[in-house]
């Protein structure tokens, strides 16, 4: 807020000036999401996280695709999850910076490299399906990402054992109605071997890594109460796969620009937003020999242009409504993505023999109203939408390289059609520390143009492309309580879900073989296609809590329990009463935070999680795994502070993947990283 004052004419008395304040185009958190399960986290929990989705571990059965974070993972299983329904490569949440989404325009997976921990002020997990102002892609939740103000700055300045290096930081400045956030990463390593033991090879490799992003906004105060904000951003990341030559290389580049007003009493506030990604990836893969040590290349996909835009506009306001506080908003957003994949297969006598080029194109574009009444000990909430989501100008073709002929040439139909989802919660506070909600909503997410169009292979297993997938559909009610007295918080939620018409990779047949469309399948390896294979069900708790136990002394928690099962119908028979791949039925964490004397503290952080499977078929078991982490901090000057972090403490092996071989990858070993942090 802005308030100039008219000089004095007498110019021997000082001039009065108040300091202006300028942040990003925003709204506000809605008074509507406490009435859901909402989870915060502020720059503490954000604070020595290396990327934002390990910090995101704190919250219950919040993760990627696959047990490894985003430092190892392939970009395409950096698709993130809420809750342990049925985890994707794609993802099931929708991932927002400021409103803009982070998700992939051609695989919805997220490259987290773009998300600096360091940059960001608060990160809000939405557990739910994110009807309202949310829409598509939000089915099990949203995280939306909140970017720092320029209010000042920070860098760190870290190495790590195996050849790690990172500098990433923030920085922020001021003057009169402008502000400029400027944040950066630059980060290598030479990577851990996945595959060790008597199992691994020649052919394992370490995962090495190179990460590079940078991004700035430039905010300005049109008026007292009206933001402008345009940020631009750019990344890459480059890594090998841990297999032979095998290497992933994932980049892109943002634009968005938003005019926001403020809302208060008796004052409508709004906002205008448009953006626009650009997005590209090459990913090679192989086959392996039995003993590991000779690969053999199967697919070069050298080249995924993929872009995506949007819009959206909200307008907002609260006023007084029957002894409470009644706050709407109504709103439109639109996105629209389009890319393809060009790619190698088929390689025989020391080439490829094949070219691939598909994708397609697909919108969608919504309208909804949301809004909450607040009074006395009441809060009740709830949204409604109407999309229709559009699937177009879909295209495979494959042609001999030797001679240019075509071998497959198939279009895909115009598909769309309207979905409606809604949700409604109610909070009632008890006491000052007491409060009960429940709530009940649906949400939908359309399949990715990558689900839709592009096979892949991972060693010797194929997954075929299906470019008649429908949206999958949640519905779900739950019920939470939450007591604060501030030394002790608690919070619990039970919850049922269901997903009708779930996308999930079905197993069709063993190799070796040759089979239409998909080519040729070597021994060891499976072919599946993703399909809407029945629906799945998924009643869980989730608990989560913090106590002080004294001043310098906190104790943290959370747990999670997932009963989740498959039913295929007609359409995939053979998964019925299985579980989803890669959902584990259980998930702790236990973390101690200890400040000894003012300018030191020490954490150390638990995790577990029981077995889950890495295959449909529930044939593929990664046993249950804990880890435990450390870190220490110095703060030696008003400014700096070093610190000390020991991952995997005790060394623990962590399954990630198996093969139908029982070859298993594991996440990395234990691991000493040491830094200095600067903050201004």
């Amino acid at each position: 807020m802005f308030d100039y004052q008219t000089p004095p004419t007498d110019l021997s008395e000082p001039v009065q000036v108040q300091e202006v304040v300028v942040t990003a185009a925003r709204l506000p958190p809605a008074a509507s999401e406490a009435a859901f399960a909402v989870i915060r986290l502020g720059q503490d929990q954000i604070k020595g996280a290396v990327r934002t989705d390990t910090a995101l571990r704190e919250v219950p059965n919040v993760s990627l695709f696959r047990r490894a974070d985003s430092l190892a993972a392939n970009p395409t299983t950096q698709g993130l999850s809420l809750r342990a329904i049925a985890p994707t490569g794609a993802g099931r949440a929708l991932v927002t910076l400021d409103g803009v989404p982070l998700n992939d325009p051609f695989g919805n997976w997220v490259i987290w490299a773009q998300a600096i921990p360091e940059s960001l002020g608060n990160i809000d997990v939405i557990r739910g399906a994110g009807a309202g102002p949310y829409g598509a892609g939000a089915l099990t939740g949203v995280v939306a990402l909140r970017e720092r103000d320029a209010d000042g700055g920070v860098l760190d300045l870290s190495i790590a054992e195996r050849g790690g290096l990172r500098a990433a930081g923030t920085a922020g400045i001021s003057h009169g109605r402008m502000a400029l956030t400027v944040s950066g990463l630059h980060e290598v390593s030479d990577g851990y071997v996945p595959v060790r033991g008597s199992a691994a090879g020649v052919a394992d490799r370490p995962m090495d890594l190179k990460a590079e992003a940078l991004s700035g906004r430039l905010d300005y105060a049109v008026a007292d109460d009206v933001q402008m904000s345009v940020r631009a951003a750019t990344w890459e990341e480059d890594r090998g796969s841990g297999l032979g030559e095998n290497r992933a290389n994932a980049s892109g580049h943002s634009v968005s620009a938003t005019l926001a007003r403020q809302p208060s009493e008796g004052v409508t506030g709004w906002r205008l937003q448009a953006w626009s990604t650009h997005s590209n990836l090459f990913n090679s893969s192989a086959s392996v020999t039995a003993d590991r040590n000779t690969t053999t290349p199967a697919n070069e996909q050298y080249r995924t242009p993929a872009e995506g835009w949007g819009v959206n506009a909200a307008v907002r306001r609260h006023d007084g409504l029957a002894g409470g506080i009644l706050e709407w908003e109504v709103g439109a957003d639109a996105r629209f993505n389009e890319g393809e994949t060009q790619e190698l297969f088929r390689f025989m006598n020391g080439a490829f023999t094949r070219d691939r080029k598909a994708g397609g194109e697909a919108s969608v574009a919504g309208l909804y109203a949301d809004g909450s009444w607040t009074g006395g000990p009441w809060l009740i909430a709830g949204g409604l939408r109407l999309d229709q989501w559009t699937n177009e100008n879909g295209f495979r073709r494959e042609a001999d390289l030797e001679n240019g002929g075509l071998l497959l040439d198939e279009g895909e139909d115009k598909r769309s059609d309207e979905v409606i989802s809604a949700r409604l919660g109610v909070r009632r506070a008890l006491s000052e520390t007491v409060s009960l909600r429940g709530s009940a909503y649906t949400g939908f997410r359309p399949a990715s143009l990558n689900e839709l169009h592009r096979p892949f292979r991972v060693g010797n297993d194929l997954t075929e492309a299906n470019a008649a997938l429908v949206p999958e559909k949640l519905s779900g009610v739950e019920a939470g309580a939450d007591y604060d007295s501030g030394r002790l918080a608690l919070g619990g939620v039970l919850f049922w879900n269901r997903i009708a018409d779930v996308i999930v990779n079905v197993t069709l047949a063993e190799g070796p073989g040759t089979f239409p469309r998909a080519g040729f399948v070597p021994a060891g390896g499976v072919l599946r296609q993703r399909q809407n294979a029945g629906t799945i069900e998924a009643v869980g708790v989730e608990l989560n809590g913090r106590y002080a136990v004294t001043d310098a002394l906190h104790l943290r928690g959370a747990l999670a329990w997932t009963d989740s099962e498959v039913d295929g119908g007609s359409a995939a028979q053979q998964l019925t009463g299985l579980r989803p791949a890669q959902a584990p039925e259980w998930a702790a964490t236990l973390g101690v935070d200890w400040q000894p004397v003012t300018d030191w503290q020490m954490g150390i952080s638990a995790r577990y999680e029981s077995d889950r499977f890495d295959d449909d078929l529930n044939s593929r078991t990664l046993k249950a795994a804990w880890t435990v982490d450390a870190r220490t901090e110095w703060q030696f000057d008003r400014h700096a502070a070093l610190w000390l972090a020991l991952d995997n403490v005790f060394d623990e092996d962590v399954a990630t993947s198996v093969t139908a071989t029982g070859v298993e990858g594991y996440t990395a070993p234990r691991t000493l990283r040491a830094g200095v942090r600067l903050t201004y």
